[in-house]
């Protein structure tokens, strides 16, 4: 018998819901991986382990019960994504200016320090150490400014001074807004 899990029980979409072209790609990538491959492999164990018989002492049924269930959340949370998500594409008006899905150079003038930083949504932070959330406060000070511009941005630690050095957009991954 399935249990309905309750919808205030899923990961809620709080956040910004934009995203690249190439992050949403990524997600529908994952959820058909978890839903054609891992999903039938876990599903063909727990069913081997429960042929076994007593399943109270079975391990490899407990551990795959386990694994489908975290499957099939992140697949329940991917296609609340991929419904809910606004798929952000690049339009030439963009050049010149920081809009979601730019790689922007900026360096920080307080330090010194210059970083290559690209906004996107949060959902396509986990694993690029060199992209930063357009909810960010660094990202809300650059968005709409131009090569050139000095921009302070405060945040918990202080205030900083960045400028902006370079703007540049990966065609088909920027914002249409």
């Amino acid at each position: 018998m399935r249990r309905k899990i309750p919808e205030s029980t899923l990961p809620k979409l709080n956040r910004s819901q934009m995203i690249t072209a190439e992050g949403f790609q990524k997600l529908r990538e994952e959820h058909d991986h978890l839903w054609k491959v891992e999903r039938p492999d876990v599903t063909a164990k727990v069913s081997w382990a429960a042929s076994l018989g007593d399943r109270s002492e079975n391990a490899d049924y407990h551990y795959n019960k386990k694994r489908l269930r975290e499957i099939d959340s992140r697949i329940r949370y991917l296609r609340k994504c991929i419904d809910n998500f606004k798929v952000i594409h690049y339009h030439p008006h963009q050049e010149g200016k920081v809009m979601f899905g730019a790689w922007v150079e900026v360096e920080n003038m307080d330090r010194g320090l210059k970083k290559r930083l690209r906004i996107v949504g949060y959902e396509e932070l986990i694993g690029n150490k060199d992209h930063i959330s357009m909810d960010s406060p660094l990202a809300q000070a650059l968005l709409n400014k131009k090569e050139g511009d000095k921009v302070v941005v405060k945040t918990p630690a202080g205030e900083f001074n960045w400028r902006i050095l370079m703007i540049e957009y990966e065609q088909g991954g920027a914002s249409d807004f």
